[in-house]
């Protein structure tokens, strides 16, 4: 994964990252791959407050370009939706626990 930018975003206490990912010879990367590499982009980062946002992989090529939202604090990354907090896994237990008793 290559960064293409790297910009801060102290109001919403995050760092927006947009990168390039060359994926010849293997096929487009999972969600869980492209959450992990941006975190290791950024020092510091926990993969449970990666959100990856913004993946565009063009017809025959093999590249995929993307926008990773790394946030500071739960606080802070709970300003994204909740089907994208469930579709990277943050708090599909919650919800589950919550339907279960009823």
């Amino acid at each position: 994964m290559e960064v293409i930018e790297r910009k801060e975003n102290p109001l919403l206490d995050r760092v927006e990252i947009r990168f390039m990912w060359n994926h010849e010879n293997s096929p487009t990367p999972s969600l869980d791959e492209m959450v992990a590499a941006a975190a290791k982009a950024e020092p510091g980062a926990k993969k449970e407050l990666v959100f990856v946002k913004e993946v565009s992989t063009r017809y025959g090529r093999p590249q995929t370009s993307g926008l990773a939202l790394i946030y500071s604090s739960s606080e802070s990354a709970a300003l994204e939706p909740e089907y994208v907090r469930v579709r990277h896994g943050a708090e599909s237990d919650e919800s589950e626990s919550e339907d279960g008793g009823e």
